[in-house]
């Protein structure tokens, strides 16, 4: 028998285990077997943490020119991309996402976003304002500090990159602490650090528990800033935490997204955007902008219905390391039962099942290894109105409720009925029903005629219970940042 694969954290340019010893098993989803093993880090060596980061940020980094803080990053990005084989195959076994996906799409976009922040370092400037004659005024653009990074374990290194690369960019150090489901892949980049020159304690990786690590983080007075990924239960968990310190805020938080399609939409485009591109993807649903709600105009309920079980029909369930495989398993244990147990309440609710529904063994022969992972089919629900709970929580997982509407008015009260508003899609031919509905969603992001589609310099992220604050784009990087006014008499 294979001994699991043993991770540290990565303190001050060094790796380390937990003080007290502990240790978290990482689970492949796939199997449900333990691969691998993290620490599990407490206030102590959070505390160590921020203590490197402090001590780095004002010995090591803000002291350091922008141009040179730029070198930093394009030559993380580049050790990134020298090690990208070894990080997706890490990241797939930790949390399923497959191999396809990690490989041509997460490591790559590691890649260029720290190139684009990297360009970004040197663009950050203040104002002049011309108040009086006898007086020179001006505002300043300064680094927090330290910045405490929070991410989850549907997408670590690519959410990670893109907050690093903002806080670095700005002149801020970083403690970075991954989801306890899925730590391997941004220890082992907190490894690769050094090989890229990052000066030690300019980025930490302590791995943990958010009730122990993640807290300790919070409630540090030394952290200036906290950038989360997660549920909305957990920031406002933080919110609260970090209320005694008035720590700086960012959420980007979940979402139950509607996918709305108009009678003159390209139906092909449309069903493979709402299954392949949205709910049904190669992570099997678990994303925050998963377009679980399937809008669609009641003259084309029927034909969607049927090109979206066309879609879920190709849908490959496997091992996520095989190329062959288009969907993998839930990430965890806890977070597949809470998976099926909404295709339950569904139904029970008045849902009917329309496609999928199975899980676990029933999807395997008997003495598959994979008959003991967490994989859920892709599933379509009928939702006779949107007071389900379906239709209004988040599921994080490949399950789906179309839902038929009468016209434009209909199809936006509906998108809007949700105390989440992260992104939207539109399918639709006409220009001006796609500005319409562009204007009047309650969300951060919209699509037309598209899906998913994220870049490093578009600003990310949601309003309303989707939280506040963006990642990606220059707006991430001033975000990251302070403004400081002089007043200087001249005469």
């Amino acid at each position: 028998m294979v001994a699991p694969a043993s991770f540290e954290n990565v303190i001050g340019g060094r790796r380390v285990p937990a003080r007290s010893g502990a240790i978290l098993e990482s689970v492949d989803p796939s199997t449900g077997a333990v691969w691998a093993t993290v620490p599990r880090s407490d206030d102590i060596d959070v505390a160590a943490a921020v203590d490197a980061a402090r001590a780095a940020f004002e010995e090591r980094w803000r002291p350091v020119p922008a141009l040179a803080r730029a070198g930093h990053l394009r030559a993380l990005a580049e050790t990134i991309r020298a090690n990208a084989k070894e990080l997706a195959e890490l990241e797939t076994r930790d949390n399923g996402r497959i191999i396809v996906e990690t490989t041509l799409f997460d490591l790559p976009a590691c890649t260029e976003m720290l190139h684009y922040f990297a360009g970004a370092a040197d663009k950050i400037s203040g104002d002049t304002v011309q108040i009086a004659p006898a007086s020179f005024n001006f505002t300043l653009r300064e680094p927090i500090g330290v910045v405490g990074i929070i991410v989850p374990w549907n997408a670590p290194l690519s959410i990670a990159c893109a907050k690093l690369g903002a806080a670095l960019a700005a002149g801020n150090t970083v403690v970075l602490k991954p989801a306890e489901q899925a730590s391997c892949s941004l220890l082992r980049l907190g490894e690769l650090l050094d090989d890229a020159g990052v000066p030690p304690g300019v980025v930490n990786v302590v791995s943990g528990l958010g009730e122990e690590a993640g807290d300790a983080l919070v409630r540090d007075p030394r952290v200036g800033r906290i950038s989360f990924t997660g549920s909305t239960d957990t920031a406002r968990v933080i919110s609260a935490r970090a209320a005694a310190s008035l720590t700086r805020l960012h959420f980007e938080l979940g979402g139950k997204s509607a996918n709305i399609v108009f009678e003159d939409a390209d139906l092909d485009a449309a069903a493979y955007g709402v299954t392949a591109m949205s709910v049904f993807t190669g992570n099997a649903g678990q994303t925050c902008i998963a377009g679980s709600r399937i809008l669609v105009h009641e003259s084309i309920a029927d034909e969607m219905v049927e090109r979206i079980a066309a879609h879920a029909g190709g849908v490959v369930l496997g091992p996520p390391l095989e190329d062959a495989t288009t969907m993998g398993p839930i990430v965890s244990a806890e977070q597949f039962e809470r998976v099926r147990s909404y295709i339950g309440l569904g139904q029970e609710e008045g849902a009917e099942l329309l496609i999928g529904g199975r899980s676990g063994s029933d999807l395997f022969a008997d003495g598959s290894p994979l008959a003991r992972g967490y994989y859920v089919e892709p599933t379509l629900l009928r939702a006779p109105h949107t007071d389900l709970r379906v239709c209004q929580e988040e599921i994080f997982g490949p399950v789906a409720a179309v839902i038929p509407f009468r016209d434009d008015d209909h199809a936006l009260a509906l998108a809007n009925g949700t105390r989440y508003g992260l992104a939207a899609g539109v399918w639709t031919q006409r220009l001006d029903r796609a500005h319409r509905f562009v204007r009047d969603l309650q969300v951060g992001a919209v699509w037309v005629n598209t899906y998913r589609k994220i870049h490093w310099a578009m600003p990310f992220g949601g309003v309303k219970d989707s939280g506040y604050g963006r990642d990606s784009g220059m707006e991430s990087v001033l975000e990251n940042t302070q403004l400081k006014t002089s007043w200087i008499e001249i005469g």
